[in-house]
């Protein structure tokens, strides 16, 4: 099988523009372990994009950019000569949606989530209000137009289809909140603040179901109002079924459509863990979900094109907890 690995913002999709330093740093992470991990899986070759600006990824395929190329032009090119597609990139602007949408329309395999589900995850509002009408904790979200509680303490107010902390505000009190929503044009949506620990899980979903690859923890500071990632720990807590594993199988099947490496982000409370949003593809911390788990993400999405589900791998005697720091050593 040769599979197209197309990942947006190292792989061509921003040749035109600058490259942002940690946004093309953790997108090379992703590449860079997504075509590894399929490199080991027998009878697969890895076709990849690569941004011009960027070193080749060692011993890939890679189609390179031509003069004039449009963003999307390398990865039509790529999909002409694959039979399988792994797209990674922002929801922002529905860009994974119609990569995904090109992918099935050009009649090749889809290694990801299926449009309808990242279309749904795109926007933390209806993604929020779908997983609480399927009784899944979710931090509640408001957009402008809705009346906010009065609830004490901190806000956070963010783009609606915002990816990470991009755009992300938190304010001292629900009145400026509520200003913020009347007063912006971009759509924003609004969030009471949740004192607990921001953590994430890794998942492989396929069919409604799914599987917890690992628990995650998030290090973020504030730059004034503005939350900033600083690392991320993989693996940094046992899997528990009756908190991870209900909460990822709730997810799941609250969201149709949701198949291959999934992100979860939640916030880790005493009562219970609260969802904030789902990320419908790779995220940074796959890059080191195998060094911590011996788990082969990739391998596992591929076995399920042959019905192998999602136990086909057993859990490596692998268990360690590893490090991304996502900031230059020193920068504030």
């Amino acid at each position: 099988m040769r599979v197209f690995v197309y990942e947006h913002v190292t792989g061509g999709g921003m040749a035109s523009q600058a490259l942002p330093p940690r946004l093309a740093r953790e997108a090379d992470l992703m590449a860079r372990s997504l075509v590894a991990d399929l490199g080991d899986v027998p009878g697969v070759t890895v076709l990849a994009s690569r941004d011009p600006r960027l070193a080749p990824l060692p011993g890939v395929e890679s189609i390179p950019a031509e003069p004039g190329d449009a963003p999307l032009d390398l990865f039509a090119r790529g999909l002409e000569a694959a039979d399988a597609v792994w797209p990674t990139a922002p929801e922002t602007g529905g860009l994974l949606e119609e990569l995904a949408r090109m992918t099935l329309a050009g009649n090749r395999l889809l290694l990801g989530c299926r449009p309808e589900a990242i279309r749904l995850a795109s926007s933390k509002y209806r993604t929020a209000h779908a997983l609480r009408g399927a009784g899944v904790p979710v931090v509640p979200t408001f957009r402008g137009g809705e009346s906010l509680p009065p609830r004490v303490g901190a806000w956070i107010v963010k783009l609606d289809d915002g990816a990470g902390c991009e755009g992300a505000r938190r304010v001292p009190d629900w009145e400026t909140a509520r200003r913020l929503l009347a007063d912006a044009s971009s759509g924003p949506v609004a969030q009471p603040w949740l004192e607990g620990e921001p953590s994430s899980l890794s998942l492989i979903c396929c069919e409604g179901r799914a599987r917890v690859l690992s628990v995650n923890r998030q290090r973020v500071r504030f730059d004034g109002e503005q939350p900033v990632l600083e690392s991320l720990r993989i693996n940094a807590l046992p899997v528990q079924e009756q908190a991870h594993g209900l909460l990822a199988a709730s997810i799941a099947a609250a969201v149709p459509g949701l198949w291959g490496c999934v992100g979860v982000d939640f916030i880790s409370t005493p009562y219970s863990p609260v969802v904030l949003e789902i990320n419908p593809r790779l995220t940074t911390s796959f890059s080191a979900l195998r060094q911590a788990t011996g788990l082969n993400a990739p391998a596992m999405v591929l076995a399920m094109l042959g019905g192998g589900g999602l136990s086909a791998h057993p859990r490596p005697p692998i268990d360690i907890a590893v490090d991304i720091p996502l900031e230059a050593a020193g920068a504030r």
